[in-house]
């Protein structure tokens, strides 16, 4: 049995999948004139009408600017964008609100954390840390700096399951090492990485450490404090919110002594042709005008979960992955990418020697949405010899028939392609 990272509180509140199923407008959609079975969550989750419903509201009757208005518009937008804020701080359970910072997403989180924080620490000989199974959005920032200050990228390897060697650490970190940036939960595979033991292996070498919680928020309840970690990420859009929001965590005491990412409007208090005095946490970091409906939009989406259960999210995620893994081991011609046994709900799979593409493409016309590709962790794939994966990823408002209705087109596409 695949294990998923379990609420510590019991949650026993009736999770009825069908029920749920109708706050997503969505997936009532045809596709090829058949019912869409969406199995692309990893890539962007579908949104409730809740959601929706917000941001319509944010557009009919608040639109305004946010902070700096003295009308009731702007007032009443500002409440609403420093509501939400509140909100995220409770769900990833911040000592404070200035600890949220908005920003468009993981990737520029990360971005921001590589050349705020990390660039300036390094000197020429330096390392940073990341493993072979990080997106590249949290490689290619990382090269980036290194490449500019003249430091090392090491690398956590994996092994044949795609699993985290997590006794190589040790190995890894000398006295050059000034940054680690581990993903959570790998968005190609579905392993869900130990993390708490890197962030203490981390902290006992006095090394800060940024954790990619892009895949996770979706599948965990989260405790920054209790993690431990230094900076923890995440994008909206994969937690049933708007595209283009996402929140950067770090620890109070370490985003105070980093400078602004960006200069202009918000994160500032005076400005003269002499000098510039920055703005207080969280503003320093948000320049500009913000995604105003969108964080408004990520606040209501927490709460959705939040009133869901993550205990409720556990146990249907689990159920899905568990019976999507038994049919898929059963199929001839059919290889698993990535088999942890401590597995979020993701089957990424090899059809013989299909490509990808064409797998998601024959499984488009039996209505399956499945993502194709290397799924823009190169690294991974080159580690299994494989150009790429077939990607169905499962969210709590997928059901066991769709996983049947996934079967069937998988079988379809074997027929096609090998006769």
């Amino acid at each position: 049995m695949h294990q998923f990272i379990q609420n510590s509180k019991s949650e026993n509140q009736i999770f009825d999948v069908k029920k749920i199923r109708q706050d997503f407008p969505i997936l009532n959609t045809k596709v090829h004139g058949k019912p869409l079975v969406y199995l692309d969550n990893a890539a962007t989750s579908q949104k409730p009408k809740v959601v929706i419903d917000a941001i319509q509201k944010y557009y009919e009757s608040q639109n305004s600017n946010v902070h700096r208005g003295v009308h009731f518009l702007s007032d009443s937008a500002t409440n609403s964008y420093e509501e939400a804020r509140d909100k995220i701080k409770n769900f990833i359970n911040a000592k404070s609100s200035k600890e949220v910072i908005y920003v468009r997403g993981t990737t520029e989180a990360i971005n921001l954390v590589a050349h705020t924080f990390v660039k300036p620490k390094l000197n020429e000989g330096d390392n940073v840390i990341v493993s072979l199974m990080e997106h590249h959005a949290n490689i290619v920032p990382w090269q980036i700096v290194c490449d500019e200050k003249k430091a090392k990228i090491k690398i956590i390897p994996i092994n044949e399951f795609g699993e985290l060697k997590v006794e190589e650490v040790n190995n890894l970190i000398d006295e050059k090492t000034k940054f680690i940036s581990l993903v959570h939960i790998s968005n190609s595979l579905g392993t869900i990485n130990p993390i708490k033991k890197v962030i203490e292996l981390a902290h006992k070498n006095n090394i800060p450490i940024l954790i990619d919680g892009a895949q996770s928020v979706c599948h965990s309840k989260i405790d920054v404090q209790d993690l431990g970690c230094d900076f923890f990420v995440f994008s909206g859009h994969k937690i049933c919110a708007p595209t283009g929001i996402g929140i950067l965590y770090g620890k109070e005491k370490l985003l105070e002594a980093m400078p602004p990412y960006q200069g202009g409007g918000d994160m500032i208090l005076q400005v003269t042709f002499e000098k510039t005095i920055y703005n207080d946490l969280p503003y320093k970091f948000e320049a500009g005008t913000p995604n105003i409906a969108g964080a408004i939009g990520l606040g209501v989406a927490v709460e959705y979960l939040q009133n869901l259960g993550y205990e409720n999210i556990n146990t249907q995620e689990s159920k899905l992955l568990n019976y999507a893994t038994e049919k898929f081991s059963k199929l001839e011609n059919v290889r698993i990418i990535g088999t942890s046994k401590n597995k979020a709900s993701i089957v990424s799979f090899v059809m013989a020697d299909i490509h990808a593409h064409d797998v998601g493409t024959i499984l488009d016309q039996e209505g399956v949405a499945v993502r194709a590709g290397h799924h823009c962790t190169q690294p991974v794939m080159d580690y299994f010899k494989i150009a790429g994966t077939a990607r169905a990823s499962f969210s709590f408002y997928n059901t066991l028939e769709e996983v049947d209705i996934l079967e069937d087109a998988v079988k379809k596409g074997i027929k096609i392609f090998l006769g």
